[in-house]
């Protein structure tokens, strides 16, 4: 798909495989899934020396100012290192998105920079033990005190918590009977009340230092405020949007890493006096899983340069969730593919095949489940289609379109 490509975004992608294949060290990501790593500061530090991160910063903040079409060509590159590497490469960008579009310019001026130049690792304290998906239903609490708030609550499931300086977190400022007008989000700096436990023992993607936090009575200035009070909800949504679109990019990568060491796998290894490649149960699976990710890539491309060109919310809404949807499922069916190819070595860690599909999974679960994807696809798709047809009516041609006695609905 090169030919879709500008010569920058080429030479993005040159310059982040680079960085994968040369400042990545292979002990790092054996270290990270044995649990000998809990976070990998020295990888951030390496991303920010080769200007890596934040790329759709504002150039003013330390970034690139690129954009999606640019950013998610450089993430299906780092995908390829499993997904805990990839959320700690985007976090900047999912935590700088509430900044950049919400922040004032003093909080733009404090924070952006010391991202960009990996001074500073930020997490997003988002999910709560009572759930994941029902964000109005948060519990965590900022009340007014002073010349500030007093936070108190906990989050769980926080990527980078272990290593994080600063944590984007939404709390309940309003009353609970306004769930939408409710929340507010804040900047918080570590210190002695933000306890942060890493306690989790993950199937796959480890070493991101995910973990409970715990806000024991923190004082948060004014100033540390993201936009409006109560403003929750809206900062909220426009957030899904790197969230989501991160996962979905990571993933081709993460997919496309599976695919490559089985391919390569089966023209190499040899069953019954020949390649298995020359047997259609394999090579229909190379096929099969080829096609899915370059759809799902086609899909992923496109949903990036509708953000760019400034697409409708709601149409943007129902395109990203298509791509965190497929993207993600795509990428645990290619892996799958990729186990069976290789057979009883590929679920041994002599390949990376069984790390990758531990990883995979949880692709289909955070930042909005499959289902959720599901719900808020349909609901965009139902709003669109309003009442006349797009283009020609094609309910009229039929021989018996005229018998409006049989168009009964109800």
């Amino acid at each position: 798909m090169d030919s879709l490509l500008t010569e920058a975004q080429l030479r993005l992608r040159h310059e982040t495989r680079e960085f994968v294949q040369r400042d990545v060290p292979r002990q790092l990501i054996l270290d990270m899934d044995a649990g000998r790593v809990s976070y990998p500061r020295s990888f951030l530090q390496s991303v920010a020396a080769r200007g890596l991160l934040g790329l759709r910063f504002p150039q003013a903040y330390g970034g690139r100012g690129l954009g999606w079409a640019d950013e998610v060509v450089a993430l299906e590159e780092v995908g390829v290192l499993g997904t805990s590497l990839a959320c700690l490469f985007s976090l900047p960008s999912i935590v700088g998105e509430a900044i950049a579009d919400f922040g004032s310019d003093d909080q733009k001026e404090r924070w952006m920079r010391p991202i960009a130049e990996g001074r500073l690792a930020v997490a997003e304290a988002l999910t709560e033990p009572r759930g994941g998906s029902d964000f109005c239903g948060a519990t965590t609490t900022a009340t007014r005190q002073g010349d500030g708030y007093v936070l108190q609550g906990r989050k769980r499931f926080i990527v980078g918590a272990e290593g994080a300086d600063l944590f984007l977190v939404y709390a309940r400022t309003g009353p609970t009977t306004e769930p939408h007008r409710s929340i507010s989000v804040f900047v918080v700096e570590r210190g002695p009340e933000v306890e942060v436990e890493h306690v989790y023992g993950l199937m796959g993607t480890r070493g991101g230092g995910t973990g409970r936090v715990y806000f024991r009575d923190v004082h948060v200035p004014e100033a540390n405020r993201i936009g409006k009070e109560n403003q929750g909800a809206e900062i909220f949504y426009q957030m899904m949007i790197p969230e989501r679109m991160t996962s979905a990019a990571g993933a081709l990568g993460l997919a496309r890493a599976a695919l490559d060491v089985a391919a390569r796998y089966s023209d190499r290894r040899k069953a019954f006096g020949q390649k298995i490649r020359a047997f259609e149960a394999v090579s229909f699976r190379v096929a099969d899983a080829v096609t899915t990710l370059d759809a799902a890539r086609s899909l992923v491309w496109t949903t990036a340069r509708a953000i760019d060109a400034g697409e409708p919310p709601d149409r943007l809404r129902r395109l990203v969730s298509e791509s965190k949807k497929f993207a993600t499922e795509a990428s645990w069916t290619i892996v799958n593919h990729a186990m069976q190819i290789l057979g009883g070595i590929g679920y041994t860690d002599v390949y990376p095949v069984e790390r990758l599909l531990r990883d995979a999974r949880l692709g289909l679960i955070w930042t909005g489940t499959s289902e959720i994807m599901d719900l808020i696809i349909q609901h965009e798709v139902y709003r669109e289609l309003g009442t006349a047809p797009i283009g020609r009516d094609v309910e009229a041609d039929a021989t018996a379109a005229d018998w409006l006695d049989d168009k009964v609905y109800e």
